[in-house]
Parts: structure tokens; sequence; C-alpha cells
């Protein structure tokens, strides 16, 4: 199986053809002009134009081309923390809110699979939290009393009912969310561009913006071959902001996570491995994710890039944990895989900031990309109609830098590396 870290690789292959689409070329005016086609801009473009406001997007490649099409496809409900841990971080009345919002993400994701016909294998039969040591069950078990407080749908499972739901020995329990579910992403965010160009909204790819200026007459959005006029900026590139706000850019760490596949597993060797095809992830400090795609593919994904020479203790870490988590595999092998990149904040919480009257962004999904930045382009969508807080389930906050932010970066890279070469 070919595939190169530059790619989306099984998902750029196996994802239905992106919609015709075509740069700008020229200037023209819309109430919302959306800089980036992932997640969030592409369910903001959608909502949108559905409620009847001319919604222009401008993406620099093609839609989903980002960490959208290169995520992991985990749709899971809330965030990396557990909700009594939002609440402290950002305060009851907020943490409660938010909550709601990202815990019914995923109905979210999947009505709008089901609305639109969206051909993006999606399974809705949970997701698997998985422990790698006792202390992870331990974790695992103070998150299952938080969620069951407010009524989620979650099973703390030991190691006997989780061996039978993974075909794997290697895990001392789980925690199984009945919100969750996969999808392959890259064929998602197709889907939701098809979505939107249906309702109205316009898409432009192959168009870089390269300056953003606000004026009497709104904010003027210029790329290298024609300019966009609106009364509101939707900013909805995440981790990839770049230099287009610096401001912006510098209120998250980049956080690099890869993904590996193998050719179909055999039929018998699929009956035992994760059999109700749910998607999991564990509890290591450096995590490690399993799922199955609809030909029956085992993808096996971690933190770390495949740009550079240490990609070598990354690789072979994946086809290792992969024959030791599932020894049905012994004699498979993995493909070159592909990576993304993640916004991740301080405190593990996104942020909504608006720079600059008119300017809105949220940013840092920490991971958790497919229901935060569906429901998020939606919330974005709403408070860009109707200004009012109430449509944001999160307050407006200011920008600020977190300190050393290309360092912590290079830790994180070289920890990785350290940690899949000695694991």
């Amino acid at each position: 199986m070919g595939g190169t870290s530059l790619t989306h690789g099984l998902w750029g292959r196996t994802a239905p053809a992106a919609p015709a689409t075509k740069p700008l070329d020229g200037s023209t005016r819309a109430d919302v002009a959306i800089i980036g086609a992932g997640f969030t801009g592409l369910s903001a473009a959608l909502h949108l134009a559905e409620a009847g406001t001319d919604a222009v997007v401008l993406e620099a490649e093609e839609p989903g081309f980002g960490g959208s099409g290169r995520n992991v496809g985990l749709v899971n409900a809330g965030l990396w923390l557990p909700p009594a841990d939002i609440a402290a971080a950002v305060g009851v009345e907020t943490g409660q809110r938010l909550n709601a919002a990202l815990g019914a993400s995923p109905a979210l994701v999947f009505s709008l699979i089901e609305r639109f016909g969206i051909d993006c294998e999606a399974v809705r039969n949970g997701t698997l939290h998985l422990a790698h040591a006792p202390a992870g069950f331990a974790d695992l078990a103070r998150r299952h009393a938080q969620l069951s407080a407010i009524g989620a749908p979650v099973t703390l499972l030991d190691e006997r009912e989780t061996e039978a739901r993974t075909g794997s020995r290697a895990f001392y329990g789980a925690l199984h969310d009945a919100r969750a579910g996969t999808i392959q992403p890259l064929a998602y965010a197709r889907g939701l561009a098809a979505a939107a160009l249906a309702a109205g909204a316009r898409i432009h790819t192959g168009t870089m913006v390269t300056g953003l200026e606000r004026g009497a007459g709104g904010w003027t959005v210029a790329t290298a071959r024609g300019t966009v006029t609106a009364d509101t900026v939707i900013l909805a590139t995440n981790a990839y902001t770049g230099a287009l706000a610096p401001g912006l850019s510098r209120t998250v760490t980049p956080v690099h996570y890869f993904q590996c596949a193998t050719e179909p597993l055999p039929e018998r060797t699929l009956a035992e491995i994760l059999p109700r095809r749910e998607g999991t992830w564990d509890t290591g400090m450096v995590m490690a994710s399993f799922r199955l795609d609809r030909a029956g593919r085992l993808i096996v994904g971690s933190i770390g890039r495949l740009d550079h020479a240490g990609a070598v203790a990354h690789r072979t870490w994946a086809e290792r944990v992969m024959h030791r988590a599932f020894p049905q595999t012994r004699g498979l092998a993995l493909d070159g895989g592909w990576f993304g990149r993640i916004g991740m904040t301080a405190d593990h919480i996104p942020r909504f900031h608006e720079p600059e009257p008119g300017l809105l962004a949220v940013i840092g999904y920490n991971g958790r990309g497919v229901g935060p930045g569906t429901v998020f382009g939606k919330a974005l969508a709403a408070f860009a109609r109707s200004r009012d807080a109430a449509d944001m389930p999160l307050p407006r906050t200011s920008p600020h830098d977190w300190p050393w932010r290309p360092v912590r970066a290079a830790f994180w890279e070289a920890g990785a590396v350290a940690w899949h070469t000695v694991d």
C-alpha cells in the first residue's frame, strides 16, 4: 500500500471526490467571508447558507486539506477533559453550556451525515477509551463518575469485557461512550462542502488569503487574484492559522498526530478485532489509537510527525504496538502513514476570540476536531448573524501568547520519538 506523510494517506485514497470548485478570480462581496474549508468553516458556511446569509469560503488548498482531512475520524462527545474539570476551569455556568453543546456534538455530526446523504463510512456504535495500565483504569473510573453525573450514556468495562470488545488482552478496562462513533474524515469534509454549495454558499479553493484589512465598508480579504469584502470574517484555520493572524497562532501549541494502516484484514482476523467497529484510543502518556475503516483495514495512530529522521521510530513503533495489542495481526505490515496538526491550548479548552470587531475565531480543539469543529461552525454562523453571546457555548476572550510555544512543540515531538523508541 502506498502513501506518504505529505498526503492524506488512506483517507485520500478512499474518500469520494471533492465537489467541483474553482479559485477566486476578481472582487466580490458577501455577508460573511470564511477562511478555511475544514469542519469549522464548512459547518459555518452550510448553516449560514441555510439561514439565507451570503457566505464565501476561501481555502488555500481543497476542502479538508488540513487537520480535518487528516483526522483519526473519532466522533467523540465533549472535550479531552471530563465535565467537572471543564467546569472548574471555566466556571459552572460556562462549563454546563460547553459540556451540553459538545456532549451533543456527535448527534449533530450524524444528523448532517444522514440529512445530506454524506458517504463517509459513518458508524455510530460508540468509542472505547482504553486503560493501558491500572492507573489508566482509575482515571477512566473518575471520568465515568463525572460523565454519569451529567447523564451521559457511558459504561465502564472491566478487563474481560474489554477483551471481548477489542479482541486484545493488552488493556485493563475501557470506558464506552454510546454517543460517539467513527467517520472517514476527509469524506465527511468533502460531503459538508457539497452540502454547503447546494445550500447556496460559495467555495473558492486554491485561493490563499494574503491579507485582512478592516475599513469603513467592513473587512477586505485579499488573495492573489481577487478580494472579498464582507461585514464579518470567520477565521476557521485553527492550528493552520500561521502568519495570517499571528496573535491567534501564538495562543496554541502545534502538536502532530500520525496514522498508518494495514491492508484489509483477513475475515477471520476481522471477526476478532473490534467486532463492533468502535473507534478507540488509550490512556497512555503518548496515546495510541486503533480503529477500522469500512474495508476492514486496521488504522494505528499516535503523537508524532513523519517528515524527519525520527519518523522511523514512529513507524516501527506503530507496527510493534499493533502486533503487541493484536497478536492476530502478526505478519501484517502498515503503510507509510500520514499526519496532521493539532492546536493545543494550555488548559485543553478551546477559545472563542474576536480580536477586532467582526473578526471571529474559535481555536484550540486539542485533538477533538470532528464534533467540536462542527458545533462551533454552527455556533459561529448563528453568532455572525445575531451577535448574541447566547449563541456561543464559550464567552469571548482576548488572545494572549502561550510562552515557549516552539520549545513546547519540539518537546512534544522529541518526547514522542523517545517514547516510540523504547515502548
